[in-house]
């Protein structure tokens, strides 16, 4: 049973930084794929950020130069840096992980977390 555990989530303002953690349970070098999806209410979920097992990633445009993802696979931990946020940003963000080798592709992920939620004050 795999378990995934996000932290770090808060209410920061517009312009703030904040560092979402997502811990796993056993190793996370199985996963070849792992990332954060996030979703505001009322709108869809959306992929912001994933990275391979080797290094590569994929972030969506909106957040391009403002969050860094990235994966520490001897602490069995993924990270999320988010900086510059943005009232837009606020929503509950979601890691997940999974043997797939699409990084954008939703159907590479296996597992999800329960998210933390991000709120960004204007």
């Amino acid at each position: 049973q795999v378990q995934l555990v996000e932290s770090g989530g808060g209410l920061v303002q517009a312009g703030g930084s904040l560092r979402l953690s997502c811990a796993a349970s056993g190793s996370i070098f199985r996963f070849n794929a792992m990332g954060w999806y996030r979703q505001a209410p009322g709108k869809e979920r959306e992929l912001v950020a994933a990275i391979s097992r080797g290094g590569s990633t994929y972030g969506t445009d909106s957040v391009k130069g403002r969050f860094t993802i990235s994966r520490d696979n001897a602490k069995n931990t993924l990270y999320l840096q988010l900086n510059s946020l943005k009232p837009e940003d606020t929503a509950m963000y979601y890691c997940v992980a999974g043997p797939g080798w699409q990084l954008y592709n939703a159907a590479s992920y296996d597992y999800w977390g329960q998210g933390t939620q991000v709120t960004v004050s204007s």
